[in-house]
């Protein structure tokens, strides 16, 4: 039994990094196939090179919609897709880059369909005249232009009309499938360990850099690649603050911890909050502002359901619903940033606010008060996959309820 287990921890990254399947990705291609053959247009999308993502204080990580439609996570490809074909374009080979950062699959290796689930690789050198030849018969160009190489974009389009591409991916991205949901889950379920973690170590007398390291060793030693974002370890004053991320403070007794960190595993990120009192006691007042917050956030998050949005206004906005209960009690204003946002492959995923939820859909709910006058912040922030009936909240492992988590600072703390 234990060689199983020790056997499963081993495949376990590898399990995962294929839960998206290559026929996943080509359905993906296909369908923006489709939406080509109704425009006559092509697209093109660069992949990150390892200048634009990675350099001395970070590992290379893919541009997201080139993954999104790819799962490819090695640097310099270039994706070409027509309304009947498609293409993959790799670099050639470069002894020096592999004596650097190690081989790379080569265009010309037998292997390459099938590794890349692309039929047709070939080599980056040969993309303009193959470009060339399947845009004779369009009349324009898809390419993301705000941010994926804009300039070579308006090169190979020359007198074509060159369209964002992102109208047509985010929407697809926004939906997530079963496969994405299990890797959420998978980075949620470590992003709450590492929470844990932090409870356990808290104390008075502590640096928050010090809860922020025990967090990232979690998720690092269960194999995620980094941080979904800068980890947001606040103490007192700092917990207020609402993209805190120096983390040099030392933490006090009577104060509370605000901790917003999630990992980032397989490619997919996760966003969990929690506050919690540094001393294992929240005092009257920070428990009166965290049950509000804790109500606000329970209202918004038994109002998730298709049709509801994140915008501030409407009888579908979910922020209307949280804002409204903290504002009752005479703190609206110190509700000062949005509900939520939509949550994949980026920790901000695109999703507009005023897009109707659909199932499928993975959503964070956060409200907040920050009062800086009192030196208290309070922030819950969990995940919720959108159901056809509701809300299924894939963070609720973490007790956000003050009594649990005294109870659990309690318990916990080493002695």
């Amino acid at each position: 039994m234990q060689a199983t287990v020790a056997l499963l921890t081993l495949l376990l990254p590898s399990l995962l990094s294929a839960a998206v399947s290559l026929d996943e990705y080509r359905a993906r291609r296909a369908s923006v196939r489709e939406r080509l053959a109704k425009d006559e247009a092509v697209l093109v999308l660069y992949g990150a090179t390892e200048s634009e993502r990675g350099d001395l204080r970070s590992r290379f990580f893919q541009e997201p919609n080139f993954y999104y439609l790819t799962g490819w996570t090695n640097p310099g490809a270039v994706l070409l897709l027509t309304p009947t074909d498609e293409f993959l374009f790799l670099p050639p080979f470069n002894e020096v880059n592999e004596r650097y950062t190690g081989k790379k699959l080569l265009p010309t290796d037998p292997a390459a369909p099938t590794r890349t689930g692309v039929a047709k690789v070939l080599p980056f050198p040969k993309l303009e005249l193959t470009f060339y030849a399947a845009i004779e018969t369009t009349k324009k160009i898809y390419g993301l232009i705000d941010f994926n190489r804009p300039q070579l974009l308006r090169r190979l389009a020359n007198t074509r009309k060159l369209e964002n591409a992102a109208p047509i991916l985010s929407p697809m991205r926004m939906r997530k499938s079963p496969a994405e949901i299990d890797l959420l889950q998978h980075s949620v379920n470590v992003t709450l360990d590492a929470h844990r973690a932090a409870w356990q170590r808290a104390a008075s007398g502590l640096f928050e850099y010090q809860i922020g390291a025990t967090m990232v060793n979690v998720y690092s030693d269960r194999g995620c690649e980094r941080n979904a974002y800068p980890p947001i370890v606040g103490s007192g004053p700092n917990s207020t603050v609402l993209h805190y991320a120096k983390n040099d403070r030392r933490m006090d007794s009577g104060e509370v911890l605000l901790i917003d960190v999630g990992a980032e595993c397989f490619m997919y990120a996760a966003d969990i909050t929690r506050t919690i009192p540094v001393n294992g006691k929240f005092s009257p007042r920070q428990r009166e502002i965290y049950n509000l917050v804790l109500a606000a956030q329970q209202a918004a998050i038994a109002a998730v359901k298709p049709g509801m949005n994140l915008t501030k206004v409407g009888d579908k906005s979910l922020y209307k619903v949280a804002y409204d209960l903290i504002e009752a009690k005479g703190l609206g204003k110190y509700f000062t940033h949005g509900l939520g946002h939509h949550i994949g492959l980026e920790v901000h995923d695109p999703g507009p606010t005023d897009t109707p939820l659909e199932p499928g859909m993975v959503i964070t709910i956060e409200p907040g008060i920050y009062i800086p006058a009192e030196g208290i912040g309070i922030r819950i922030e969990d995940m919720v996959l959108v159901t056809p009936t509701g809300g299924e909240v894939l963070s609720k492992g973490l007790p956000s309820d003050p009594e649990a988590i005294e109870k659990l600072l309690r318990h916990d703390r080493k002695p």
